[in-house]
C-alpha cells in the first residue's frame, strides 16, 4: 500500500494542507480557529466537500436500482468507493468491505449478526478497560441476550494494555477479543497483531474498533490479523454518517442479515426471502450514497500524500505539545504510553474540565471535555472528566502554542 501512496505532495506543508480545509478560514470569537478536536471529528478537505457536492448536483440518482444515466453514475462512484475502502485497508475483496454509519453500527452489527447465533452462556468476550461506549454497551446487551460473559483487562497508570495481562484473562470459553485499535481518550495503541495471534492460538475470532487509528496509522487488517474491522468516515476527513464494517469473508457468508429492506434480497415472496450476496446482504434500504462517495474523496485525498510522513509529522506534535503541557503548573497529563496516537488528555488543578473548555474556545481554541464516551476509564484515573487536544494533518506547533497560552490564561483567572 505504502508505494501507492508516493506522490508529489510527499514533501509536506502544513500551510499547504491548511488551505485544503475550508473551516479553518474562519475566526472564532474574534480569533483565527485552531481545532484540536480531531477525535470527535475532523475537519472536512475542499475534494471531500466538492465530491459530495457534485453527488447532489449531478449524480443524484440511487445506485443499483435503474437503468437511467444519474443512476448509473451514482452507483459507478458508489462501488468505486468501496474498493478504495479495500485498498486502503488492504482486503482481499469488496465483498468484505460492509457501508454502514459508522464504527458503532459496525460493532452493533457483529454483535447482533455474529455474536447473538453463536454465543451462549458461559462464553467470553474479551475487552479493556480503555474502549469507548460503542465496544462496550453492545456486547453488554448480548449479555443480556445470551448471558454471555465480559471480561477486562485492566489498564496501567501509564495508560497501556500490558500483553501479560491480556494473555492472562484469555481462556478457553473466549470466544471474542473486541479491542481499540488506539483509545479515543489516551490515544494509546495497542499492540493488535500479538493480540490477535494470542486469540486465534485459542480459537477466538478478533474484532478492532479502528475509528481512532484509521486516520492515523497505516492499517492493513490482514497484518493485523483482524477478523472484523470497524471504522468512521468522519474520523478519516470524510462525511459524517458513514462507515466501514470489513469482516473476513467466511465469517460474512455464515453470518444472518442484521436488517431486512430494500438491496438486500435476491428475492421476496410472502413464504419466503432469499438474501442477497455479500457485501449487500447487509445493506438493507437505500445507502448513505454521497457518504460512500465523499468517503472515497477523503481516502484519495490520504492517498496523495506520505502517510509516513503524516504520522512522523503528528508523532513531532505530539512530542511538542506533550512538553508544552507539561510546563504548566497545576497540569497532569492523564495517558503516558510509550506507543501513542496525536491526543493529549489533561486535567489542571482547581478547574473543572468544562469550565476549562469554555475559556479555551474563548480564545478561539476548539477543545474536547467530558468523559470522551469513556466513563469506566475516567473511573480508573479517578476523574470526572478530562480536557483533550487530539492532532491532526493540519495542525501545527502553533496551533499548540496557543493551546498553551490558554491553559495559562484559565489557570491565572482561577488562582
Amino acid at each position: 500500500m505504502t508505494q501507492a501512496r508516493a506522490t508529489s505532495r510527499q514533501e509536506l506543508d502544513p500551510a499547504d494542507l491548511r488551505r485544503d480545509f475550508p473551516a479553518l478560514s474562519q475566526q472564532v470569537h474574534g480569533q483565527p480557529l485552531v481545532y484540536l478536536d480531531n477525535a470527535a471529528t475532523a475537519l472536512k478537505p475542499r475534494a471531500v466537500i466538492e465530491a459530495v457536492e457534485l453527488t447532489y448536483t449531478r449524480d443524484a440518482g440511487n445506485v443499483h436500482r435503474a437503468v437511467h444515466l444519474l443512476s448509473q453514475r451514482a452507483t459507478e462512484a458508489y462501488d468505486g468507493a468501496r474498493d478504495k475502502v479495500r485498498r486502503f485497508i488492504n482486503a482481499a475483496s469488496t465483498q468484505e468491505i460492509v457501508f454502514v454509519r459508522g464504527t458503532t453500527e459496525a460493532i452493533n452489527l457483529v454483535a447482533q449478526s455474529y455474536g447473538r447465533p453463536r454465543l451462549k452462556r458461559g462464553d467470553e468476550i474479551l475487552v479493556t478497560g480503555l474502549e469507548h461506549h460503542s465496544n462496550i454497551v453492545p456486547w453488554q446487551i448480548l449479555r443480556e441476550q445470551t448471558g454471555v460473559e465480559l471480561v477486562v483487562v485492566p489498564v496501567t497508570d501509564e495508560g497501556e494494555v500490558r500483553l501479560e495481562d491480556f494473555e492472562a484473562r484469555l481462556s478457553g470459553r473466549t470466544r471474542l477479543v473486541a479491542i481499540a485499535h488506539a483509545s479515543n481518550t489516551l490515544g494509546t495503541v495497542l499492540p493488535i497483531r500479538e493480540m490477535a495471534l494470542m486469540a486465534h492460538e485459542r480459537g477466538a475470532h478478533v474484532l478492532v474498533d479502528g475509528a481512532q487509528a484509521a486516520p492515523h496509522l497505516d492499517v492493513d487488517v490482514r497484518e493485523l490479523g483482524a477478523d472484523f474491522y470497524a471504522l468512521s468516515g468522519h474520523k478519516l476527513y470524510g462525511p459524517t454518517g458513514i462507515g466501514v464494517l470489513y469482516g473476513r469473508r467466511e465469517l460474512l457468508d455464515d453470518m444472518p442479515p442484521y436488517q431486512g429492506g430494500g438491496d438486500m434480497i435476491r428475492s421476496v415472496t410472502f413464504e419466503r426471502t432469499l438474501y442477497n450476496e455479500l457485501p449487500f446482504r447487509f445493506e438493507a434500504g437505500t445507502p448513505h450514497i454521497a457518504g460512500a462517495i465523499g468517503l472515497g474523496a477523503a481516502i484519495d485525498y490520504l492517498d496523495a500524500l506520505d502517510r509516513h510522513a503524516l504520522e512522523a509529522h503528528e508523532q513531532r506534535l505530539l512530542e511538542y505539545g506533550t512538553r508544552r503541557l507539561q510546563d504548566i503548573a497545576g497540569l497532569r497529563l492523564i495517558g503516558t504510553a510509550a506507543h501513542k496516537i496525536g491526543v493529549l488528555s489533561f486535567v489542571v488543578d482547581g478547574i473543572h474540565p468544562h469550565d476549562l473548555g469554555t475559556i479555551v474556545d474563548h480564545s478561539g481554541v476548539a477543545i474536547r471535555t467530558g468523559h470522551h464516551c469513556t466513563q469506566p476509564l475516567m473511573k480508573r484515573f479517578g476523574v470526572p472528566a478530562t480536557a483533550r487536544a487530539s492532532l491532526a494533518l493540519y495542525n501545527t506547533e502553533a496551533d499548540l502554542d496557543r493551546l498553551a497560552e490558554a491553559v495559562v490564561k484559565a489557570r491565572e483567572m482561577f488562582s
